[in-house]
């Protein structure tokens, strides 16, 4: 038969469960704790992930519309340098971008609007081309005067109108030829990428005028 439960024993068992719905309720808790933790872990592992994929994409905006803004300048730049460079036309479409590229780019396209800028802005000649200048209006002058010379000797050569009228061109052309050198001084500020400003339009047209004063009184 089995032994009455006494009260100690009731106590004692009363005790054990009591310690083991503790000890379940400890457990409990602690898992949802820790469940509670791992939730809130994942939530800002998400929010991270999601705050990154937003950095990255805005990022990634942000480089496409600068790769357009490159790609706009630079080509409009090319199209500015072909059109200062007399074999423009042998340049073709502005080149792709470099594999191995590092760097800004924003500077360097700075740098070459900037180099553009001052080819754009044509100067004075300078005092060195002074002798050629004074070439030019010597060499306009001579030339003129031979071509008034032919024509003076075509006149001579010739009767009726072409006797009257060639002395007379003769003689216009010759009084032009000071103003004749301005043609090779504009070719020359040309290629040297500057303007005629009244300082060498005066000096080319006073050493024409004085050669040709000269050689109108050598003919006499």
């Amino acid at each position: 038969m089995n032994e009455p439960v006494t009260s100690e024993t009731y106590a004692a068992q009363l005790r054990r469960l009591a310690e083991l719905t503790a000890r379940v309720a400890a457990q409990r808790a602690e898992a949802h704790t820790w469940y509670a933790q791992q939730c809130a872990a994942a939530d800002r592992a998400v929010a991270e992930a999601v705050e990154q994929v937003r950095r990255a994409e805005a990022e990634a905006a942000e480089a496409r519309e600068l790769v357009d803004r490159v790609d706009a300048e630079a080509a409009h730049l090319w199209g500015e340098l072909r059109s200062r460079v007399r074999s423009g036309g042998r340049l073709g479409d502005p080149p792709g971008p470099a594999r191995d590229a590092t760097g800004d780019p924003v500077p360097r396209l700075r740098g070459v609007r900037e180099l553009l800028d001052r080819i754009r802005q044509r100067g004075e000649l300078p005092s060195s081309t002074n002798p050629l200048l004074v070439g030019c209006g010597v060499g306009g002058s001579i030339v003129a005067y031979a071509l008034g010379a032919a024509a003076r000797a075509l006149g001579t050569g010739s009767g009726g109108d072409l006797a009257v009228g060639m002395p007379v061109l003769a003689l216009v052309v010759t009084l032009l030829g000071p103003l004749v050198g301005l043609a090779p001084a504009r070719l020359l500020a040309d290629r040297r990428h500057a303007v005629l400003t009244p300082r060498p339009i005066t000096l080319v047209v006073a050493a024409g005028l004085v050669t040709t004063i000269l050689l109108l009184t050598l003919a006499r």
